[in-house]
């Protein structure tokens, strides 16, 4: 399907030097960032106060977010599970205060507006089960990046596979670069938002090698820059329709899906228009600057050599 064609090629690569040196600043800079101010970690990783209460009708999270902030607790994280009356609350851990402290506070301000409001369970989630989340989740994203190098390589080139996983670090370190330098709570959604990028990044840069390979065996005479600009240019409609698409939904979720969602889908905005750019403007490049060519996706065809005549 498309929405339009583009009867000449753009010329992507002879602006290769300037996207990708745009892209080392980029990068640098979110280094910078994550170096100096670090991550805001949320409870999942820090530690802190999880409770779980229920209300006898539906839960107004906006109210119950509003009472928890008026008495200096304004980096609680509060959301429904199961039912829409029921509501869990993650407490950051607060010095000077117990478990017990901080969940007496919270409950005695929420029943101050509804004497009904009952207490399920408070528990502590400790550092020790933070930095063991933290771990894995970077365990989970360095098994992805080896996963997505090694069908690469299988399914095109080892230039394809490298230039794939450098653009898609470069997503993944630009996201935390973002959350680092605006100091955005990073949690376990945001960790499920980047390992989705991963993802979905590598599938666009998936879909313009596949045409490469396509290219170099139709347009014969043509340089490598030409395949590449010719293959970038015709998956352009597919691009934009797939990724119109995909940001109409993560829009919802960002504008309409409550606190609880809003940074996951602030991930994902990020991590999709940067996929994007990095399929089409790093990933391509760095194939190029690797020195792909004809002979190393397409096995040169045998000549058969007449039988010798006695």
């Amino acid at each position: 399907m498309e929405l339009f064609r583009i009867k000449k090629d753009i010329p992507f690569m002879s602006y290769g030097r300037l996207t990708t040196s745009i892209s080392l600043i980029t990068f640098l800079l979110s280094v910078f960032f994550l170096a100096h101010k670090g991550l805001a970690l949320g409870v999942d990783f820090t530690g802190g106060t999880v409770m779980e209460i229920s209300y006898p009708q539906a839960a107004d999270i906006g109210k119950i977010r509003s009472a928890i902030d008026g008495i200096g607790l304004k980096d609680a994280t509060v959301q429904n599970f199961g039912t829409s009356r029921d509501v869990l609350i993650r407490l950051p851990i607060k010095e000077g205060l117990s478990t017990a402290q901080l969940s007496e506070q919270v409950i005695g301000v929420l029943r101050q507006d509804n004497a009904r409001v009952e207490l399920h369970r408070v528990e502590f989630v400790g550092p020790q089960v933070g930095q063991e989340l933290y771990e894995n989740g970077a365990l989970a994203m360095l098994l992805v990046c080896f996963g997505i190098m090694a069908y690469l390589a299988m399914r095109f080139e080892w230039r394809f596979a490298l230039a794939a996983v450098i653009a898609n670090m470069h997503d993944v370190v630009i996201i935390l670069g973002f959350f680092a330098f605006f100091q955005w709570e990073f949690n376990l959604t945001v960790l499920a938002a980047v390992l989705a990028v991963l993802g979905y990044s590598v599938n666009e840069s998936v879909v313009v090698f596949d045409r490469v390979r396509e290219n170099f065996r139709k347009m014969r005479k043509a340089g490598v820059a030409e395949v590449i600009d010719n293959a970038i240019t015709r998956t352009m409609s597919r691009t934009i329709i797939t990724h119109a698409m995909t940001q109409t939904v993560v829009c919802s979720m960002l504008f309409f899906g409550g606190e609880v969602l809003h940074n996951f889908a602030l991930a994902l905005t990020i991590g999709i228009l940067f996929g994007i750019y990095s399929s089409v403007l790093v990933a391509s490049p760095i194939v190029m600057w690797l020195g792909i060519s004809r002979e190393d996706l397409i096995k040169p065809e045998k000549k058969e050599t007449a039988d010798a005549l006695p």
